[in-house]
């Protein structure tokens, strides 16, 4: 069995792997600090991506009006209710996580990894637009101190779909933001969907190959999940668009997975939504069902990450 995965996984997970480095769990505490997003404030558009929650992906986060400590010993308290012991990744998830002014992104930074003397890395959901080289450059004094991981949501590099979805800014802009981090030595991990509308298996694909091109660490990749109170949600009442089925989605992660370098570390392979929220598709909230007929499928055609990556 190749150093990247275990016997039961034909990929590197983000468990696994951090498992290896620290030698015992290490979890996520999703805090909220309160941002919000140029496709919300009206600086490119408003309303957000057109997939977005009203809490800017950030729906089990923590609550945006408690302080800092509070939000993570309450989430802290709830990660221990599964793990009597572990390590933290303090995690800054809802809407773009570096879209403020330098002067308080230090101070909201340098709290956070104040809260507790076993958080061990911090990581930033956020945009490309949004990584100023001010910020920039002091994300990299910081990941001298504390391990920085940043979060890009890419989603998908089809014209297309990066119009439907209101994403704001093109590829370009992406290759810069990568190119400038790692001039930081900071990890990276980018979020791509599968599933949204008129994306092919072969697209969604290209945009495995796409980003891998790039010096990343990690990968997200998320279904796409139609929500009540989004744009996308309005419109898929009105024009309801063909959703992936469970099968559909099994086949085209796992035959994603294989194009991907096996060194990158898989934090995800499917998504959660709130399922008060939820429209479509309702496979969706077995999880667990999911993500065991990735592996089974994996297994069965002895199918492993990065087999057909060049």
């Amino acid at each position: 069995m190749d150093q990247y995965f275990t016997s039961e996984k034909n990929y590197h997970t983000l468990n696994h792997y951090l498992r290896t480095r620290f030698g015992k769990k290490v979890f996520k505490v999703s805090l909220n600090g309160g941002f919000t997003c140029p496709t919300r404030d009206g600086s490119i558009s408003g309303g957000g991506c057109t997939f977005c929650s009203a809490k800017g992906s950030g729906d089990f986060a923590g609550n945006r009006f408690d302080p800092l400590t509070k939000q993570f010993a309450s989430i802290k308290e709830m990660m221990h209710e599964k793990w009597d012991d572990g390590l933290y990744i303090a995690y800054f998830q809802a809407n773009t996580n570096t879209y403020a002014p330098l002067e308080q992104l230090k101070s909201l930074y340098e709290e956070a990894i104040s809260l507790d003397p076993k958080i061990v890395i911090l990581s930033l959901g956020t945009r490309p637009d949004c990584l100023p080289q001010d910020v920039v450059e002091y994300l990299g004094e910081l990941n001298k101190k504390v391990e920085v991981w940043v979060e890009l949501g890419f989603q998908t590099m089809h014209e297309a779909s990066i119009d439907y979805i209101k994403r704001g800014y093109d590829n370009a802009c992406f290759e810069d933001a990568v190119k400038r981090l790692k001039e930081q030595n900071i990890s990276i991990v980018v979020h791509i969907i599968n599933g949204l509308p008129n994306e092919t298996k072969e697209m969604m694909i290209d945009t495995v190959k796409y980003i891998t091109k790039f010096d990343i660490q990690g990968i997200k990749i998320h279904l796409l999940h139609v929500m009540k109170g989004t744009m996308m949600g309005r419109d898929f009442m009105k024009h309801p668009f063909p959703m992936l089925t469970l099968e559909e989605y099994v086949d085209i992660t796992s035959t994603q997975l294989r194009y991907i370098p096996k060194h990158i570390v898989i934090h995800r392979l499917t998504g959660d939504a709130p399922k008060n929220l939820l429209i479509a598709p309702m496979w969706s909230l077995k999880k667990f069902v999911i993500l065991n007929e990735i592996d089974k499928k994996m297994r069965k055609e002895h199918l492993f990450q990065g087999d057909l990556y060049v």
